[in-house]
């Protein structure tokens, strides 16, 4: 708690552990952190060894902020918090979340009993955050990239997306909203969103 423990920090880490961010991508998907408070976590969590500043190549030529690979080694922990909270009663699947909580999420609540029998992949266009998610008996594995290439594609909000595989709301209910766009393999889509059962709730309100 020493290290992480201060506002912010352990979903600064979050963020980051899809890989380098800026300073703007880092404080857009944090709503409601200010740009000083930002600053002075990231300052930090520099100082404490779990994240570094590096620059890109040109020609992008920019700071960015990624983990250390000690920094990455606290997805265990993170993970270990999130199935703790999901069994509060007080756990709402509505809640506005970033595009790095959503896809860290499926590596915390997948479920590999239901997933042995799939091995392929599915990608995620959240606004203008691509991933590609690879299922198989391990589990699943998610990076950033072009989800164009996957058997299946959403295009969504991880809030819609949320909705629907937490929050139980059909596939068909999204699309006619105009809130989700499903390309590709449907059966595989269908089959995904199962994938993440939430555990009984055991806190007391």
């Amino acid at each position: 708690m020493e290290l992480v423990g201060e506002r912010w920090s352990l979903l600064i880490v979050r963020e980051l552990m899809f890989g380098p961010r800026r300073f703007g991508e880092l404080r857009k998907a944090l709503t409601g952190i200010s740009a000083n408070v930002l600053t002075q976590r990231l300052e930090g969590l520099e100082t404490a060894g779990i994240l570094t500043r590096e620059k890109l190549p040109p020609p992008a030529s920019v700071q960015v902020y990624a983990l250390t690979p000690w920094g990455y080694r606290s997805e265990v922990a993170i993970q270990e918090l999130g199935r703790w909270a999901v069994q509060s009663p007080r756990h709402d699947t509505t809640l506005p979340l970033s595009a790095a909580s959503l896809m860290l999420s499926f590596r915390t609540m997948i479920d590999r009993s239901r997933s042995g029998a799939v091995n392929r992949t599915i990608g995620f266009q959240l606004g203008d955050e691509g991933f590609v998610a690879r299922v198989d008996a391990e589990g699943i594995a998610i990076r950033r990239g072009d989800p164009g290439e996957a058997d299946s594609c959403f295009v969504s909000d991880p809030v819609t997306m949320a909705s629907i595989i937490y929050g139980g709301r059909p596939i068909a209910d999204a699309e006619s909203s105009g809130m989700l766009t499903l390309k590709g393999d449907r059966a595989l889509a269908t089959h995904f969103v199962t994938l993440f059962p939430l555990p009984p709730k055991i806190g007391s309100a």
